[in-house]
């Protein structure tokens, strides 16, 4: 891919400072690198307001976009040109001027298990601690299991393990796409199934998010683009915003795409597991959107709308 006469020889990524952020955008600058090597990819750390608050749930302090608020307005001001992101943290709802460019193919969707002692999730001693910061995982993880203890985990991935290696917790959850990216898959004691843990809205997936109007870098981004990723998780995004979600609220989808059909689960729970209403529905590609809005209501009518007001009004 050549360059334009007027356009830029230099273009600024911006990413978060944390090993797996650096990595997740490292990754992408050579891939960005190979579509135009004429032009320079410079990354810049920008310390989002998430990773200076460590020690409160993120359902108390503001939610994920905690994670892309500072990163978003370095895009507005023009100080970067596009950002990596895990798309998990990306909110419903993006400010005038932005969007994602680009999703490049997802990595695995799944939650992981990491044991101390090396026990799968069905072996774990009774009162067992889990150590997790996902209401989502707690909820799922209290329904099969009622006898677990969930205790608050944040942190950098390192971190995390670092504090289950201490004995803080008997075992802790991590999205499986991020060790895998470390090259941490060895720490990983079981795959949950879908069927148990249902993943994060774009778990796995990475979204590059720049301005609307930067035609330059939205004709370079275009290259990287995954199509059936951008259609998995548009299902997953727009049935999370017809449910106005956000890490408040226990919430979960995925799609999977076959020979063009797509397949999207989805649930809404209580905090503590006792109430989860899921479903799931099929269709085209090309409906994708319309499927995850479809989903959505069809929960609400089965008594979502009722765990929503019940969970948002009291926080």
């Amino acid at each position: 891919m050549s360059i334009q006469n007027g356009q830029r020889s230099t273009v600024v990524l911006g990413t978060r400072g944390s090993k797996l952020a650096l990595c997740q955008s490292e990754w992408f600058q050579v891939k960005v690198q190979e579509v135009v090597p004429e032009v320079r990819v410079v990354l810049k750390k920008i310390q989002t307001s998430g990773d200076k608050i460590v020690d409160v749930p993120l359902a108390k302090i503001g939610g994920k976009g905690l994670f892309v608020k500072e990163i978003e307005d370095a895009l507005l001001a023009g100080e970067i040109d596009f950002a990596v992101h895990s798309m998990k943290d990306v909110p419903a709802q993006l400010p005038d001027g932005l969007e994602i460019l680009c999703i490049p193919q997802r990595e695995d969707a799944r939650d992981a298990l990491i044991s101390r002692e090396g026990h799968l999730f069905q072996d774990l001693p009774f009162g067992a601690t889990i150590g997790t910061a996902s209401l989502r995982r707690q909820a799922q993880l209290l329904q099969a299991r009622p006898d677990l203890k969930i205790a608050m985990l944040r942190g950098n991935l390192d971190t995390r393990l670092k504090k289950l290696k201490e004995g803080q917790f008997d075992a802790i959850v991590l999205a499986a796409a991020g060790l895998h990216r470390l090259g941490w898959s060895q720490t990983i004691t079981e795959y949950f199934s879908p069927l148990l843990s249902l993943p994060a809205i774009g778990q796995g997936a990475l979204g590059i998010e720049g301005r609307t109007d930067d035609a330059f870098v939205r004709s370079v981004l275009s290259v990287l683009n995954h199509r059936a990723t951008q259609t998995t998780v548009t299902a997953e995004r727009a049935f999370l915003r017809r449910l106005e979600g956000g890490c408040q609220v226990p919430i979960a989808a995925h799609a999977t795409l076959s020979c063009e059909q797509l397949v999207l689960d989805g649930l809404v729970a209580s905090i503590d597991g006792k109430t989860v209403i899921r479903d799931q529905i099929e269709g085209t590609h090309q409906e994708a959107h319309t499927l995850g809005v479809q989903l959505a209501e069809r929960l609400l009518t089965r008594g979502g709308d009722k765990i929503l007001r019940e969970i948002y009004g009291s926080v």
